[in-house]
């Protein structure tokens, strides 16, 4: 590969912020988002806050279980617009926004079986239970409308439209906190009132998106043929795609699922302090995504448009910035984790919990921004099979090692264990990346 003069040095890194920051911005309003409804809610009780937790993830475990519905999309519609076939990405969406709309129809009409599965599994005691029965019954009507928007933001990550999508996130996560605080607050509905600004919130975001999707149709000159659409080869090759990333996304979620399950055996308190903690993850994961999505849309870009110089570009610019941020939220945790902790939560007890486990969220950045570089390089080279491998391999090491730090260690012996997961999601993937420069550059070179 030629050396990179500064000049274009310099153009990579201007052309990764270009992409990254309106994603970083994007992504930070879904962990606003989640404080915002603790916060609501977080003077009320400990049983509150832990049904919150609960129930955020019961439908992160729903939704992120399909999310495919965006990785698959982000990678085949970004390498679509590397080679230029502008009809191909539209196509891509119309067969997203598909499937999407039909595993959320399913959610709706196996709501109570769903609800019902997630009570027998977690243990919680009788006050969170109602709480969790309440939230539970109200957001997973916006199921569809959710689904469709992880694919709708995929589609538009793809086709690097990174500011429509921070203008979708802004518009369904802005309406979501408002009505959080007019329902929830002001009109005394508690959960019920959270509940239900979420499941508003995504239909006005589909609705938004839809209107977001004709505007860049009419813009790329581009158009869709239904029969191109429900072609049976096509949707085949999808599903098998998408069959891997479902078993790694199943995987992810059900570590945090699994973390959750072990918090509320701690008893109400380490479940609060945990869903706090758990806040600051998403807030540091949502922020540091937004390099993983920039590399996705230029590594796929860049296979998509056969150029070796591009993807080894956009993978070590995108990673080096990455990693330069992930040592600011290291900063801001150190400088400002009390106050955010109190902004969360006046409950003198919960405060304290929290502030005994907040090492782990402090290493946290520089332990998992390689995991999610990594995450955002393979699926943008659409290398599913093995993002499944690698999940697999570390999500064993998760369980072995929470099964047996748990008893001599607690509470800390859960964080230690989701710590090593993210180190050895990193490690794993890491082992892979030779073969996928090489055969990618195979094809490209």
């Amino acid at each position: 590969m030629k050396e990179v003069t500064p000049s274009a040095k310099s153009a990579w890194h201007a052309r990764v912020w270009k992409l990254a920051l309106p994603l970083i911005l994007a992504n930070l309003t879904i962990p606003l988002l989640g404080m915002v409804d603790t916060a609501v809610i977080g003077d009320l009780s400990a049983a509150h806050i832990g049904a919150v937790a609960v129930g955020a993830t019961v439908f992160s475990f729903l939704y992120w279980g399909l999310a495919f519905l965006r990785f698959s999309t982000t990678g085949l519609t970004a390498q679509a617009y590397g080679a230029n076939d502008l009809d191909g990405a539209l196509t891509l969406l119309g067969r997203a926004i598909l499937l999407a709309v039909g595993f959320g129809t399913l959610f709706v009409v196996f709501q109570a079986p769903i609800v019902s599965a997630a009570i027998t599994l977690i243990t919680m005691t009788p006050g969170v239970e109602a709480h969790v029965r309440d939230y539970m019954f109200i957001r997973i009507w916006g199921a569809p409308a959710a689904l469709a928007n992880i694919a709708i933001l995929g589609w538009l990550i793809g086709l690097q439209r990174v500011h429509h999508a921070l203008t979708l996130q802004v518009i369904i996560n802005g309406v979501n906190i408002f009505l959080d605080i007019a329902l929830g607050q002001w009109l005394g509905m508690e959960i019920k009132g959270v509940a239900l600004a979420t499941m508003i919130s995504q239909v006005i975001g589909f609705g938004a998106g839809v209107y977001l999707i004709i505007r860049i149709k009419v813009g790329l000159g581009a158009n869709w043929d239904v029969t191109t659409i429900l072609s049976r080869q096509p949707l085949l090759a999808l599903m098998v795609m998408n069959r891997d990333i479902f078993i790694r996304s199943l995987c992810v979620i059900a570590a945090v699922a699994m973390f959750t399950i072990q918090g509320a055996k701690m008893g109400e308190l380490v479940l609060a302090a945990n869903g706090i903690l758990i806040l600051f993850q998403a807030f540091l994961s949502y922020g540091l995504d937004g390099f993983a999505h920039a590399a996705e849309s230029l590594v796929g870009a860049a296979v998509g448009a056969r150029d070796r110089t591009a993807l080894r570009n956009a993978v070590k610019i995108s990673t080096q910035l990455a990693l330069l941020v992930s040592v600011g939220y290291v900063a801001i945790f150190i400088l400002f984790g009390d106050a955010i902790i109190a902004g969360i939560t006046d409950l003198p007890d919960v405060r304290a919990s929290v502030r005994q486990y907040f090492g782990w969220v402090i290493i946290s950045p520089l332990v998992s921004v390689w995991a999610f570089q990594l995450d955002g390089i393979f699926i943008g080279a659409t290398r599913a099979g093995d993002m499944r491998n690698a999940m697999l391999i570390s999500f064993c090491i998760y369980l072995v090692l929470m099964f047996n730090l748990l008893a001599y260690l607690g509470n800390h012996g859960l964080w230690l264990a989701f710590t090593v997961f993210m180190i050895a999601r990193a490690v794993t993937l890491m082992a892979f990346y030779p073969r996928l420069e090489r055969t990618t550059t195979d094809s490209i070179g």
